[in-house]
């Protein structure tokens, strides 16, 4: 199995995913503020929220990429994940982040997509990403932009319209 890289960040270590990150997780995917713009829009159990985490793991072999448990460097506390999803099925590769609320609003989701990024160009990892997006997430589309992700479009996606934001492609020289 490949090793799942640990990256750091000033206040962040993205990590992989353990088991005992489940209850702090599922508790992210039980709130219905973190949950609205999030596949169907709403809570999922915790059932749910440990097959995530088992997909998440399970991207690394299968896929040479996945997202990382995000945590904390201060007080080890999980705030969120961030990094890349390819399930079967997607429309591509997604840079995609998610956070707790309390990790909302202080640049967290920047600096954990940011270091993932450096970490996909370093390794060519992934050539080419998208970020999908609901119409009203207006926080997520403007950390796309930050990150560089111009809006492409419009789809119909996982029950609804998505918008495609494109991350340009790595610099090769």
């Amino acid at each position: 199995m490949r090793e799942i890289p640990e990256l750091l960040t000033p206040r962040l270590r993205l990590r992989a995913f353990r088991a005992e990150d489940l209850d702090a997780y599922a508790a992210m995917c039980a709130d219905a503020e973190v949950m609205r713009h999030i596949g169907e829009g709403q809570p999922v159990g915790r059932d749910i929220a440990w097959r995530q985490m088992a997909m998440f793991l399970g991207h690394w072999p299968l896929r040479g990429l996945g997202q990382w448990a995000v945590q904390a460097r201060e007080d080890g506390r999980l705030l969120g994940r961030a990094g890349f999803l390819h399930p079967e099925g997607w429309p591509g590769c997604e840079a995609a982040w998610l956070l707790a609320r309390e990790a909302w609003g202080q640049g967290m989701a920047f600096e954990a997509m940011q270091a993932a990024l450096q970490w996909a160009h370093r390794t060519g990892a992934a050539p080419a990403l998208i970020s999908l997006i609901r119409p009203d997430n207006h926080r997520s589309a403007r950390l796309a932009e930050r990150l560089g992700a111009r809006r492409e479009g419009r789809i119909v996606f996982m029950g609804g319209d998505i918008e495609v934001f494109r991350h340009p492609p790595f610099d090769e020289g």
